[in-house]
């Protein structure tokens, strides 16, 4: 995994930190980066290597809450160009672990149709001796000839994953490698 300061891309490729009361949240392990997989061969499939940009959301480390007051929502704001949203420290913890579980996407077991053409993955960790799966939902598309990877958003889940539909990460990255449709979900 190679990170780079400014990729030119199509999405937000640099998080400037969160300030709040004199602490600094520093958001650099979201800024994009180029992730490099390999498929292993199989059988008469050749070992494949390709070579993602990937950017991610802000919604990986803002949300806002019903919960929150004006006076939260204005202490807590994020802004970006098009948007802004309240600081989320739960999300903002997660995403530490968000280069970690994309870098390792081709070898994750569990990549699934997120529904409205994106997919997601499911990692569950523990946090204070409980169990948390942390939802992360991606598209997969070609910029120019680059292969990207957007993380639309990621959050803890309330309810546990109901039934999905399976899809391979490394069918997904040839055949947009390939220019052709991304696989339809497996049952």
């Amino acid at each position: 995994m190679t990170r780079k300061k400014k990729l030119a891309l199509d999405k937000e490729t640099h998080w400037q930190p969160f300030k709040l009361d004199d602490k600094i949240y520093d958001l650099s392990h979201l800024d994009g980066q180029v992730v490099n997989y390999t498929q292993p061969a199989k059988g008469k499939n050749p070992e494949r290597h390709y070579k993602f940009y990937v950017t991610y959301s802000f919604h990986c480390f803002a949300k806002d809450y019903e919960s929150l007051t004006n006076e939260d929502r204005r202490r807590l704001e994020y802004k970006t160009e098009k948007e802004n949203r309240p600081f989320c420290f739960k999300r903002y913890e997660l995403s530490k672990k968000l280069p970690g579980i994309i870098a390792s996407l081709g070898e994750a077991n569990l990549v699934f149709h997120g529904g409205y053409e994106s997919f997601a993955t499911c990692n569950i960790h523990s946090e204070n001796d409980e169990s948390v799966e942390y939802y992360i939902s991606f598209v997969a598309y070609r910029e120019s000839k680059k292969l990207r990877l957007h993380i639309k958003s990621a959050y803890p889940l309330n309810e546990p994953l109901g039934k999905i539909k399976k899809v391979k990460f490394f069918s997904i990255a040839l055949n947009l490698l390939k220019n052709k449709p991304l696989p339809k979900p497996q049952m």
